[in-house]
């Protein structure tokens, strides 16, 4: 039987509270997760000067990127959909993904002795910067999903699933 002196500690087999209450992350967390870490990978490619740093971080940002949207895609967006019925929001946010990965086609086709590497690298970083305000701005579509009725927590736990999948394979020697 535990005393009052044993009840609050926890034993190494045993996760505390707060462990499992922090592996539970939602929706909105993981996405905006992704886009902090994009941006500063943005950032780095801004100031490289080596065309191997370049090449190393358009690469993290087109994988990241390819990911990020396809998550929300499959996941995210249809249930922002159901709940919401914003149709126009959806939509937008959809034309403007596509938009992004025409850019990091060319972005992945090309390389940094490419006259327009830099160009679309930072073109790029815009389009994305515009869309992550537009998603995380007062009355954008995080701050719609949140009033919703959608399940964050049920939803980032599925986009945090769907994550690990595609990034494996992306992982060099993955096929």
């Amino acid at each position: 039987m535990r005393t009052s002196a044993s009840r609050g500690s926890s034993t190494h087999n045993e996760p505390s509270r707060r462990t499992l209450r922090s592996a539970q992350i939602d929706a909105i967390a993981l996405l905006k997760a992704d886009h902090r870490q994009v941006e500063t990978w943005f950032e780095q490619f801004e100031h490289a000067r080596s065309a191997d740093r370049k090449q190393a971080l358009a690469t993290k940002i087109t994988n990241a990127l390819k990911v990020h949207t396809e998550i929300e895609e499959e996941i995210f967006y249809p249930a922002f959909l159901a709940a919401t019925k914003d149709a126009d929001m959806h939509h937008e946010a959809v034309v403007e993904h596509a938009a992004a990965k025409n850019l990091i086609a060319e972005i992945e086709a090309s390389s940094p002795q490419d006259d327009y590497f830099d160009a679309k690298v930072t073109v790029l970083s815009e389009m994305i910067k515009h869309h992550v305000k537009e998603e995380e701005q007062p009355g954008g579509m995080f701050a719609e999903a949140r009033k919703s009725d959608m399940n964050l927590e049920q939803l980032g736990q599925e986009l945090k699933a769907r994550k690990t999948e595609l990034e494996a394979k992306q992982a060099p020697g993955a096929h």
